[in-house]
């Protein structure tokens, strides 16, 4: 495995520069193109990823810890496929629609500004995990952990309260509702 360390990647395109078993520490990725690319195996340790594009990339026993995604374009994406030690990341301004995070442990999570549509976060630990600015529509919650997660800022998200752990979760009372949608009422 090559070792790169403390370097700065500029609207690179790696659909045609394969990588390999790569680990990437403390690196910049400005306007990179990672769509469709197979990023198994791979470590990134305290990158930062600037406008770049993962949609439908692989992420099998991918290492993510302690990572910053801004401005990104992230379709699709299985993150319950990557190494779950020491998973760390934080989102902002990112396009996450129908990626899913199934099974995962994302406890203090930051979700800022970023499209959530149809994500999957079925039995996920978002526990202290914010979403500011976040529209969640159709997003899965399922058997997930909020409890005292933030989501005053969000929207559009459905959330059963007798289905998920909500305890401190706290609310906007504009939004509230997506908390009753199961029971078909209308408020207003």
């Amino acid at each position: 495995m090559s070792y790169i360390e403390d370097q700065s990647f500029k609207n690179t395109d790696f659909r045609t520069n394969n990588l390999p078993a790569t680990e990437f520490e403390v690196c910049a990725f400005v306007n990179c193109n990672f769509a469709e690319v197979d990023l198994s195996e791979i470590r990134f340790t305290e990158c930062s990823f600037l406008q770049c594009d993962f949609s439908n990339a692989k992420l099998l026993d991918t290492s993510l810890q302690d990572i910053e995604f801004k401005g990104c374009k992230m379709l699709g994406l299985r993150f319950e496929d990557c190494r779950d030690f020491a998973l760390s990341f934080c989102f902002e301004n990112c396009q996450l629609s129908h990626s899913s995070f199934y099974k995962m442990k994302l406890s203090g999570t930051s979700f800022t500004n970023c499209k959530l549509i149809e994500v999957d976060f079925a039995q996920c630990d978002l526990s202290k995990a914010t979403f500011r600015a976040c529209d969640l529509q159709d997003a899965i919650f399922d058997q997930t952990k909020l409890s005292k997660a933030d989501l005053r800022e969000s929207i559009h998200y459905s959330i059963d309260p007798e289905n998920n752990i909500i305890k401190g979760a706290r609310f906007s009372l504009a939004d509230v509702v997506g908390l009753l949608d199961k029971y078909g009422i209308v408020v207003e």
